[in-house]
Formats: C-alpha cells, sequence, structure tokens
C-alpha cells in the first residue's frame, strides 16, 4: 500500500472557474503516484472564508499518520516569496511533514 499524502491549494477569486480546480486536483494526484504516493485529502483555501483550509490541514497532520503535503506551486502560500518560506518552514517544524512543490513558477 502506498503511503498517503495531503495537498494544501489555494483560490482566489474567479480566477479559477471549478473545472480548473479539478484539472489542478487530477494533476496532484498524478503527480502524488508517479512519486509513489496515494493523494488523500485536499485542503483548498478559498479566498474570503473564513474557515483556514491551512490550519485544518495542520490538525489534520498532527493527528494522522500522513508526512506528506504536496502543493501546486509556493505562490498557494503567499505572494512573498519570504512569506511562502515562512509557511514551508511552519509545515515542517510543526507537523515533522515534507513539502512537495510540483513547480516553482507561479500557476
Amino acid at each position: 500500500m502506498r503511503p498517503l499524502m495531503y495537498a494544501y491549494m489555494r483560490v482566489v477569486g474567479s480566477d479559477h472557474p471549478d473545472a480548473d480546480i479539478d484539472a489542478l486536483k487530477r494533476e496532484l494526484a498524478t503527480y502524488a503516484a508517479r512519486e509513489g504516493f496515494t493523494l488523500d485529502q485536499v485542503f483548498t483555501e478559498h479566498h474570503g472564508s473564513s474557515e483556514s483550509a491551512f490550519l485544518t490541514m495542520l490538525d489534520a497532520l498532527r493527528q494522522s499518520t500522513v508526512t506528506h503535503v504536496i502543493v501546486p506551486s509556493l505562490w498557494h502560500f503567499a505572494r512573498l516569496p519570504g512569506l511562502q518560506d515562512a509557511m514551508r518552514q511552519h509545515i515542517e517544524r510543526e507537523t515533522g511533514a515534507r513539502l512537495w512543490v510540483v513547480q516553482g513558477a507561479r500557476r
């Protein structure tokens, strides 16, 4: 059985219609499978939502045996490189999970 992997992505405004979001989820699942994982939960942050998918994901990581997280790009964390790095370090330091980045460029 392949180890499980979580995914995180941020959806901002109407830049991402539902079809694009579904395609992105399929891309993440394909990447995870290629690396030997099964994509489990996808935590999707919606702009303006009162609930933080990022914090929900951190809680899920702490309560499970999942130790890998995939993101489409660091732009899904934040636009500022310093904040991107801080969020990456927070995941790794607080949960021990390894972060996988599909692309380094903005998506």
